[in-house]
């Protein structure tokens, strides 16, 4: 069982460090900025190898273009913005120029979710794991926190291939210590239990950790699973969840009809239906305040995920 640490950190700090140490390792790393370096750490890099680092300003489309060019060329290719840009506008160029010659980009993402707090409702990205999900060959990472985020971004540029890893922008708590393993494409039990199953990622896996210990006060025994890595999705894990718990909860920074939720309601639709329920943002965008007031207003809290994993044992007991 995972306990979470008292320290703090944005899961975007991972970002400049990690490519700084991995460039100074031997990888061919070149980095594209959006103008946005300071905010995504992606500067970090550029005063370590201002040779390598290219800012072209708020012009994102020309970013994907360019950083396209290089992995073309050869290089291991990081291009940075926040998440509402960066699968926003530019959409078509990676749909042209990434994702269908499969060239091998990165794209590191912060200020996802409506964790972005003051900046308002035109920042707040909530569509954006459907948009790149939507693109064959992409794969998508959605840390838990900055220790899974290094990691990320480290089996990114070592795996061949185009990538999308969503980080935020608030300091959260540290989940992993230094002795944890980012697996690609399989999810992390973090509990164990066998009464229900919560899938989470990001933001949310802290939160479900809290309803799991809120729900073992009432004599529930609850499973949790960091989803980090939304493609490919760990069907294995979610299938053996549902065999052996009977019941799963979703908890996602995002909108649940085009998000994880669904992923993991097709993946078990096809195989092993069990009742579930969904918390995230529902079919609604939201605005402009605190990051913290933001989440317990929208619902993604951990009461929220106690309540839902309440309903679906009332329904395993029911037989419905």
């Amino acid at each position: 069982m995972t306990t979470v640490s008292q320290a703090t950190a944005a899961t975007r700090e991972a970002l400049g460090p990690t490519l700084v140490r991995l460039a100074d390792e031997g990888l061919d790393i070149v980095v594209v900025d959006g103008d946005l370096g300071v905010s995504t750490t992606a500067r970090v890099f550029g005063k370590a190898f201002p040779d390598r680092f290219f800012t072209l300003g708020p012009a994102e489309q020309n970013m994907i273009g360019v950083a396209a060019g290089l992995a073309a060329a050869g290089k291991i290719a990081f291009a940075s913005s926040f998440a509402v840009f960066i699968t926003g506008h530019c959409f078509d160029q990676m749909r042209v120029s990434v994702a269908q010659p499969l060239l091998n980009v990165k794209l590191v993402a912060s200020h996802a979710g409506i964790s972005v707090g003051e900046d308002g409702i035109s920042a707040q990205a909530i569509e954006d794991v459907a948009l790149m999900s939507a693109l064959v060959g992409v794969r998508i990472v959605v840390p838990a926190d900055v220790v899974e985020a290094a990691q990320a971004v480290e089996a990114a540029a070592r795996t061949p291939g185009p990538f999308y890893i969503r980080c935020g922008r608030p300091k959260v708590p540290i989940v992993y210590d230094e002795g944890y393993r980012f697996q690609l494409g399989k999810a992390h039990l973090l509990r164990p239990g066998q009464d229900v199953t919560v899938i989470a990622t990001g933001i949310m896996v802290k939160r479900a950790l809290e309803a799991a210990a809120a729900l073992e006060a009432e004599g529930i025994d609850c499973r949790v699973l960091n989803m980090a890595t939304i493609r490919p999705l760990d069907r294995e894990a979610i299938l053996s969840a549902a065999r052996e718990t009977g019941a799963i909860v979703t908890a996602e920074e995002h909108l649940v009809h085009c998000g994880v939720g669904s992923m993991v309601a097709q993946a078990l639709a096809s195989e092993h239906p069990v009742p579930m329920g969904f918390v995230g943002m529902k079919d609604r965008y939201a605005e402009s305040g605190r990051w913290d007031v933001l989440l317990e207003k929208y619902g993604l809290t951990a009461e929220a995920i106690a309540a839902e994993a309440r309903r679906l044992l009332e329904r395993k007991t029911k037989g419905s």
